[in-house]
């Protein structure tokens, strides 16, 4: 199994920059993407970006050119550098990491880290 931990969540005004970390421990030679998604009130859950274990990335039309996941090498911890935020991107932030050889059934949830631009 992958154990995920959210950090870095506040509050920011619009315009601002946030950085989340999402550390993972356990079976992490197993991970084969981390995604971070977000969930705003009343919304469904959406896919903000993922990054492979070869490191390639794909984002979400609303956050590209804004937002960078990224990787630290030899640590098994996943970055979302949030820059230029705007109000619409209020939401609870969570990571995902999905296992290579394991259905979407094992993927391995953080608990949320809250994100909140005021205007």
């Amino acid at each position: 199994q992958v154990q995920l931990v959210e950090s870095g969540g506040g509050l920011v005004q619009a315009g601002g920059s946030l950085r989340l970390s999402c550390a993972a421990s356990g079976s992490t030679n197993e991970i084969s993407t981390i995604a971070w998604y977000r969930q705003a009130p009343g919304k469904q859950r959406e896919e903000v970006a993922i990054i492979t274990s070869g490191g390639s990335t794909i984002y979400a039309d609303s956050v590209k050119g804004r937002f960078t996941i990224s990787r630290e090498n030899g640590k098994d911890t996943v970055y979302l550098q949030m820059n230029n935020l705007k109000p619409e991107d209020t939401a609870v932030y969570y990571c995902k990491a999905s296992r290579r050889g394991y259905s979407s059934l094992y993927d391995s949830w953080g608990q949320g880290t809250q994100v909140t631009v005021s205007s």
